[in-house]
């Protein structure tokens, strides 16, 4: 329901978890096979050679230092913007209020009920219950308009359909009370507390 870019997060760290498993690779084969330590040897002396000529021929007339360093530092604040923006959009589109509203009494003023309101009672309706393992709930903006996520996650051998019935039951005697009706989604998801936790009975 956020504006978390997965895709995106999942291409990243793809492409993060091949790089260390080839470095990791090549540092095994650096240490254990002489052949690929001879080829590494040749080969960083060589791209040492060309970045230290590079340097050298690129160096600001009359004065010491190259203005590649320019240019290494423009790039490494270009890449730090990114990953600002990047950490941005986690986690985007979560909202504090589920109403707001201008209060039609005599007092001119705005009625205003927080998201956390939602969560925290939906939560504490949920809690106790021996079937579910987990509970979470999270209030996100859909197009400018509140809704609520409800994640769940049941005990094994619990109807999905029954539990999507009562905690809707919970939802709409939460609308009754604020007084306007919230999209919902549910999620019944499972996770290892699911499948391997037991609910107690009694024989």
């Amino acid at each position: 329901m956020n504006n978390t870019p997965r895709v995106l997060n999942r291409i990243l760290l793809g492409i993060v978890g091949i790089t260390l498993l080839a470095i990791g690779v090549l540092l095994m084969l650096l240490v254990s096979v002489p052949a690929v330590a001879a080829w590494w040897h040749g080969w960083a002396g060589g791209a040492l050679s060309f970045w230290l000529d590079l340097f050298e021929r690129t160096q600001f007339p009359g004065r010491q230092g190259s203005w590649l360093w320019l240019v290494i530092c423009l790039v490494l604040v270009a890449v730090l913007a990114l990953l600002v923006a990047w950490v941005a959009q986690q986690g985007k589109g979560r909202t504090s209020l589920l109403v707001a509203e201008e209060d039609p009494g005599g007092v001119p003023g705005n009625v205003a009920i927080g998201g956390g309101v939602a969560e925290q009672a939906l939560r504490a309706a949920l809690a106790d219950r021996p079937d579910l393992t987990g509970v979470t709930v999270a209030a996100y903006a859909i197009r400018g308009e509140p809704a609520l996520k409800i994640r769940v996650e049941p005990r094994q051998g619990v109807a999905p359909h029954t539990l999507a019935a009562e905690i809707s039951g919970l939802v709409e005697a939460l609308d009754a009370v604020i007084g306007k009706r919230t999209p919902v989604l549910i999620r019944i998801g499972t996770g290892a507390r699911s499948r391997f936790g037991r609910a107690e009975r009694v024989r």
